[in-house]
Order: C-alpha cells, then structure tokens, then sequence
C-alpha cells in the first residue's frame, strides 16, 4: 500500500484513493506477487489464494514493478484507473501523438494545453486532445516555465504510453 500512496502522491490523485479501494461494485486492494503491484478485487484475491504462490502467475490488474534497484516502475496497465483521478494533466497536438506513442518525450510544439500550477517534476497524464489517455509523464519544465520556453525544448518526460501494449507486450502481465 505504501507504494501505491507515493505513486498517488506523484500523480495527485491521493484525494481520491477512496475511489479506487471502496467501489461500488465491491472492495478492491493493492497486493505485491514477485515484484509486482497488482490492483484486485477483494474477491478474486481471495480465489487466487487457493492457487500456490510459485504456480500463481498474475491476478488483477498489474499497477507496476519494482526493478532490481527496488524502484517502482509505473506500468502502463494503471492507466485507465489513474487517468481520471489525475489533478495534472497535459494534452497533446496531433501531430505529437504518434511521437510520443513511440516513446519520444514531448517538445513544446506539441504541447497542446497544460493544467494550470503545474510544478517542474510533477507527474502528470498525456492526453490526446480529444481527451483519450495516451498515458504517464513527469513535466520537464512547470506551466510559467512552458509558456516562455523555445518549441524544441522538452516539457515533458516520456514514461510509459499505450503503444507500449504492441512494442512490450511479452513485458506486460
């Protein structure tokens, strides 16, 4: 659980974790299984347990991994249950899409909009400017520091994007 607040944290949707545990379709929770966050409903968690641990390969809904130097690496499978809790988020020009779709950071010429009060280093979500989630970044440069910058500058920090499904699909449980 406290891997999940410090991802909540960073992408400020601590305000709303409530949501994410205490749905209306049942109770859902956060558990690790060889390195990696899984989000699962109270009750599949509990049908898992009657699989043994070296036998179970995934269940739920894989959050993140943690990499051999124990930091937790966001996947990009949370991002349907982030994105609309996001208070920071950025959407991106058409012409950006598909740049950043194949890993690319994001330039200031295709910067679309920007949430207001955007700190340097603040973890935000990409979206398209027709407000689909293409997924997570960290915000180079804060939104004063965006509407002044040079249009080659990097404003945003590429982590994961849904063209991940096809480019690390065997990476992905």
């Amino acid at each position: 659980m406290t891997v999940f607040v410090c991802v909540c944290f960073h992408f400020s949707i601590s305000d709303n974790i409530k949501l994410l545990i205490d749905r209306p379709d049942g109770t859902y929770c956060f558990r690790l299984h060889r390195d990696r966050v899984y989000y699962v409903s109270e009750e599949l968690m509990k049908k898992a347990g009657n699989v043994a641990r070296e036998n179970l390969l995934s269940f739920g809904t894989c959050f993140g991994k943690f990499t051999k130097t124990k930091k937790f690496r966001l996947h990009v499978t949370a991002l349907d249950y982030l994105a609309p809790y996001a208070k920071y988020k950025v959407w991106l020009k058409p012409s950006a899409e598909q740049q950043f779709l194949y890993g690319h950071h994001v330039m200031k010429s295709g910067l679309g909009r920007i949430t207001e009060a955007t700190a340097k280093y603040q973890g935000v979500i990409v979206y398209s400017m027709s407000d689909m989630p293409l997924g997570f970044g960290v915000a180079a440069k804060s939104t004063q520091e965006c509407r002044h910058a040079d249009t080659m500058t990097i404003v945003v920090f590429h982590q994961a994007d849904i063209g991940e499904y096809i480019r690390n699909e065997e990476a992905l449980t």
